[in-house]
């Protein structure tokens, strides 16, 4: 009895053997090289983005919004913070700014209230206003201007549309007191068309050189 246990185990021993075997043939071992190990994979919003990339997006973001904003509606609002909004089927030139960002990661509310909080005395004071109001600064255009003067974003003011490139902001003088803005988006000839809220809401329009030009910014 002994003797065939004994056998027995030796049998399976062998078969054993010849599994191991066949599964090192064809599963072989893999070997990754030292200089990979230290690679790290890239992470989901860790990439960097390309300048070029956020112009078009913003461009984007603008021409989106026509047939969206369908009214011109300057009234005051008491607005949510930070992200606060009107309607968007109503706004201003601004507005069309300021959504057109919030697509590319600024919250313009936010940025121009901390800033205006930190050195109010670095914007306009033509409203008569003592203190920052998050509801409204950011949706006024020679704040807007300011701030990304302080960004360091201006631009030459030119009278070549080549000048021009998609995601652009430009500010207008109207007369009367008025300005205006609005974002370059190309045509598909590449030519420099405005996306802006002047009455009627959100529209692309040829109207870049229509008004006198008082600002050109550009993100960098």
């Amino acid at each position: 009895m002994t003797q065939r246990i004994w056998a027995l185990l030796g049998i399976g021993v062998v078969l054993l053997g010849v599994v191991l075997w066949q599964r090192s043939i064809t599963q072989p071992v893999v070997t990754v090289p030292r200089t990979m190990e230290a690679v790290e994979a890239p992470r989901p919003g860790r990439q960097p983005i390309a300048p070029a990339s956020i112009h078009h997006r913003l461009a984007m973001a603008a021409l989106g919004q026509v047939g969206v904003t369908v009214a011109y509606d300057p009234a005051y609002v008491a607005l949510a913070y930070p992200n606060g909004d009107v309607p968007l089927d109503r706004g201003v030139c601004s507005d069309v700014i300021v959504r057109a960002f919030r697509q590319v990661g600024w919250d313009l509310q936010r940025c121009l209230h901390e800033d205006m909080t930190a050195t109010f005395s670095a914007y306009p004071t033509r409203w008569g206003l003592k203190r920052p109001d998050a509801n409204i600064d950011h949706r006024r255009v020679l704040n807007l201007m300011t701030w990304f003067a302080r960004q360091g974003w201006s631009v030459p003011i030119s009278a070549r549309g080549e000048d021009y490139q998609a995601g652009d902001v430009v500010a207008w003088d109207l007369g009367g007191g008025l300005t205006h803005v609005g974002v370059v988006v190309p045509d598909e000839q590449g030519r420099p068309r405005i996306v802006h809220n002047i009455g009627q809401g959100a529209r692309l329009e040829d109207v870049l050189f229509a008004w006198t030009q008082i600002g050109h910014y550009r993100i960098r």
